[in-house]
């Protein structure tokens, strides 16, 4: 068994990972950019909301099992769990993962596993062991492979025991040997592959998910045009037993769904027409969410004779989570303070955030002229509303 483990990002992702790996008995450094999330780490706190992450953290601190630092270590096991986004154009951008390569490389050794965990573009793991390469190391005395997340935000600490996990290594070799290593503290399956397989395997997944959302999406726009209610339309169809719709929202955010399908379709080009298409449908939904909540506050405003004030319900990305990445909700908070509209920020999840001032759920409500719902936060679900509202993601049904 392994027993120095370095996990390079502590974020989503990262840190849930390196906490787990601490509870399993293993001696894990986290490194990280940011000074104040290694300080934060290093008190035994956390610095994002996940269920129960804050007692595995606190215990593996405590134990001497997990410390933080800006800089990587020697280790057995390398895991790189930072951010890929895309540059502008929707552009795949693994700069995160090429730093994060040249940050390891020197204390990387003979026998080392290197394991990407980021969800990433194809080829992506080859590029992690050519910058190994280039940085002087015999990759072929090494196993590198990439492992991608599979976990839900709000159960990571479970899933990420229970779920099945793809391994695809450079060689066979490197599958078995990093296969291996997540068998020791993974319950589910773990399946080996070749690296690309893995890296498309995650692409595909939150694609058809993606595919899936906009189907609802496009029907919520096309019922409201039709003056249908898209919520028992759904129930109904959802009666037949080969049918099964999802729910529709505001639109499509966090670091995954809202990104992986680009690093298909920059890559496939116009043979990814479908999943192309299902990510411009979920980008349109926010635009159109925006729009009609305009056009409903203009309305108002004729009114009233003033300018009406909207409670904009949850900025996260999904409900019961604190997570703003790419979320449809927080684009269409600013798009009406951009527009000139007296929008209050809700987000029950947060305590503050450093740009946005956060008014309490219960207050806004009782303020609001309008209240929208674009996150479907537990919180929502029993509220008395006097004010006209709007659900756009079901929390009134």
């Amino acid at each position: 068994m392994q027993k120095d483990i370095c996990v390079v990002g502590l974020g989503y992702i990262g840190l849930p990972t390196a906490a787990l790996l601490a509870h399993c008995g293993y001696n894990v450094q986290g490194v990280d950019v940011s000074q104040d999330v290694v300080d934060t780490v290093n008190q035994g706190k956390i610095h994002i909301v996940e269920p129960d992450l804050d007692s595995y953290v606190k215990r593996a601190v405590s134990d001497g099992n997990l410390k933080a630092s800006t800089q990587p270590a020697m280790a057995d096991v390398f895991v790189l769990a930072v951010p890929t986004p895309f540059h502008e154009g929707f552009v795949p951008n693994i700069d995160y993962v090429v730093a994060a390569s040249k940050a390891i490389a020197p204390v990387v050794k003979k026998g080392d596993m290197v394991i990407l965990e980021s969800t990433s573009p194809v080829g992506t793991t080859e590029k992690v062991a050519d910058v190994l390469k280039e940085s002087g190391i015999d990759v072929d005395q090494i196993y590198i492979a990439h492992c991608p997340e599979r976990v839900l935000p709000g159960h990571i600490m479970r899933e990420l025991v229970e779920n099945d996990r793809i391994v695809g290594g450079i060689t066979p070799e490197a599958g078995k040997v990093v296969a291996d290593f997540y068998r020791s503290f993974v319950t589910g399956d773990v399946l080996e592959t070749d690296a690309r397989t893995a890296e498309m395997a995650k692409l595909t997944e939150n694609s058809f998910r993606d595919v899936n959302i906009a189907f609802a999406n496009e029907l919520s726009i096309l019922c409201d045009k039709f003056e249908i209610d898209v919520w028992e339309l759904i129930r109904l169809a959802n009666r037949h037993p080969r049918v099964y719709i999802l729910q529709p929202g505001t639109g499509v955010g966090g670091h995954c769904i809202a990104v992986d399908p680009w690093f298909i379709v920059h890559e496939g080009g116009e043979d990814a027409r479908i999943i192309r298409a299902a990510r411009e449908i979920n980008d349109y939904k926010t635009e159109w969410v925006s729009q009609r909540i305009k056009a409903s506050l203009d309305k108002l405003e004729s009114k009233l004779n003033r300018k009406p004030s909207v409670a904009c319900m949850g900025l996260a990305f999904k409900p019961n989570i604190d997570d703003l990445r790419e979320s449809p909700a927080l684009e269409v908070y600013q798009s009406l303070i951009l527009s000139g509209y007296d929008a209050i920020a809700v987000e029950p999840n947060l305590t503050e955030h450093s740009l946005i001032r956060l008014t309490h759920y219960q207050d806004a409500v009782k303020c609001a002229d309008l209240v929208v719902y674009l996150v479907a936060h537990n919180e929502f679900k029993s509220l008395e509303v006097a004010a006209p509202t709007l659900d756009f993601c079901g929390v009134t049904q």
